[in-house]
C-alpha cells in the first residue's frame, strides 16, 4: 500500500509517499481502507520535532480518517467489513491507503456525511466538545467567544456552542471566513485583526464573554483576561509560543484559565465524547466543513497550508482521488 512516511524530523519535505506493507489486524483491531485523512496542526509539530511527544521513526502521521472497514481481528464485535466509519485515533497513521485502529477508535459514519467530512471529525469536534462541555461547562444563555472560528476546531465550537444555546461570537481574518462563521451558526462574526474587536464583541453580545475558546494563546491570552466576564473560563486549545500576562487580571475577576489536550484524555472519556458527537452528526446539527481535498503526494503542501492564517474549514488528504472521498453520502455539505 501507499503511505506517507517520516524518516527524520524536519520541514514539510520530509513527508514522502512510500510503499509499505499492508497492515494485518490483530486481536481487538480493525483494518480501515482510508478514503480520506484529516490534517491537523499537531501533526505539523510532531513532524517538525517540536511537540512534547516524539513518535518512533519512521512513522506515518494522522489520527483522523474515514473509510470502510476492510477486515477485523479476533474479538472484534462492534464493526464488520464494509461498515462506513471515521477514526478517532490510529495505531499506524491515517496518511495511508489503509490503517489499523483499535476497535474503540472507529465510529459509525452517518450516511449523510462524505468520507472527507468524516475525516474532519475527531480532533476538531472532540477538542471543541471537551473544551466547551467538560472544561468550561458552557451553559445555555452564556456568551461564547471563539477565536479563530474559521478553522476545523473553530467551526466545531461554533456549531457546538449554538447547539448548547449559547450566544456565539466568532472571529476570522477574512470576509469570506466571517461569512462562513455566520453560516455555521454564530450570532456575530468579527475581524480579529481589528484592535477593537473584543470591545465590539461585548457591545454586540450585550455583555462580556463567559467562555473563550482560545486557538492562539500566545497572541490573545492577555487580552482575553481583560475581556472575559467575571467568573469567566478561558480554555486554551492552541498556542505557538510564549506570552507575558498580568496574573492580577485573572484574580480580579475570579477567572479560570484552562489548558487541554486530547492526548491527556482517557479512552472512556473519548468514547463518551464521540457518543455525543455521533448524535449531533446523525441529526445534522454538527456539519464538518471541508476546505480542500489533496492527494497523498501533496501532504507537504497540506502541512504548509494548515499553518497559514485564513482557514476555511478542514484540509484532507485523499489516498485514491479516483474513488471520490464523498463516498455514498447524499446531500453532504463538503466544501
Amino acid at each position: 500500500m501507499r503511505a506517507v512516511r517520516v524518516r527524520s524530523a524536519g520541514g514539510p519535505e520530509v513527508l514522502r509517499v512510500e510503499e509499505a506493507p499492508d497492515p494485518v489486524p490483530g486481536p481487538g483491531e480493525v483494518l480501515v481502507r482510508v478514503r480520506a485523512a484529516g490534517v491537523n496542526p499537531v501533526e505539523v509539530y510532531l513532524r517538525a520535532g517540536t511537540h512534547h511527544r516524539t513518535p518512533p521513526l519512521p512513522w506515518t502521521p494522522g489520527s483522523d480518517g474515514a473509510g470502510e472497514v476492510e477486515a477485523v481481528g479476533p474479538g472484534v464485535r462492534g464493526v464488520s467489513p464494509g461498515d462506513r466509519v471515521y477514526t478517532g485515533g490510529s495505531l499506524t497513521g491515517t496518511y495511508a491507503e489503509r490503517c489499523l485502529c483499535r476497535e474503540d477508535q472507529v465510529h459509525p459514519l452517518p450516511a449523510r456525511l462524505s468520507f472527507a467530512q468524516g475525516a474532519a471529525v475527531h480532533v476538531p469536534y472532540a477538542t471543541a466538545f471537551r473544551a466547551l462541555h467538560r472544561k468550561a461547562r458552557l451553559r445555555a444563555g452564556e456568551v461564547l467567544l471563539v477565536h479563530g472560528a474559521t478553522g476545523g476546531v473553530g467551526i466545531a465550537a461554533v456549531q457546538a456552542g449554538r447547539a448548547a444555546g449559547a450566544v456565539v461570537v466568532g472571529t476570522g481574518g477574512t470576509e469570506e471566513g466571517r461569512r462562513l462563521v455566520l453560516a455555521e451558526g454564530a450570532d456575530f462574526a468579527l475581524d480579529h485583526r481589528d484592535p477593537g474587536h473584543l470591545d465590539e464583541a461585548v457591545r454586540l453580545a450585550g455583555r462580556p464573554p463567559d467562555v473563550i475558546l482560545e486557538n492562539l494563546a500566545d497572541v490573545n491570552l492577555a487580552e482575553d483576561l481583560r475581556a472575559a466576564a467575571p467568573f469567566g473560563r478561558i480554555v486554551v486549545v492552541g498556542s505557538r509560543g510564549s506570552i507575558t500576562i498580568e496574573p492580577r487580571a485573572a484574580m480580579a475577576k475570579d477567572l479560570s484559565v484552562l489548558g487541554m489536550s486530547l492526548y491527556n484524555v482517557p479512552a472512556e472519556e473519548i468514547a463518551a465524547l464521540h457518543a455525543e458527537i455521533g448524535k449531533g452528526l446523525e441529526a445534522g446539527i454538527l456539519r464538518p466543513v471541508v476546505r480542500l481535498e489533496l492527494p497523498l503526494e501533496e501532504a507537504p503542501r497540506a502541512h504548509a497550508l494548515v499553518m497559514e492564517p485564513g482557514a476555511l474549514g478542514k484540509i484532507v488528504l485523499v489516498p485514491n482521488p479516483a474513488r471520490s472521498s464523498r463516498g455514498r453520502a447524499e446531500g453532504a455539505r463538503a466544501r
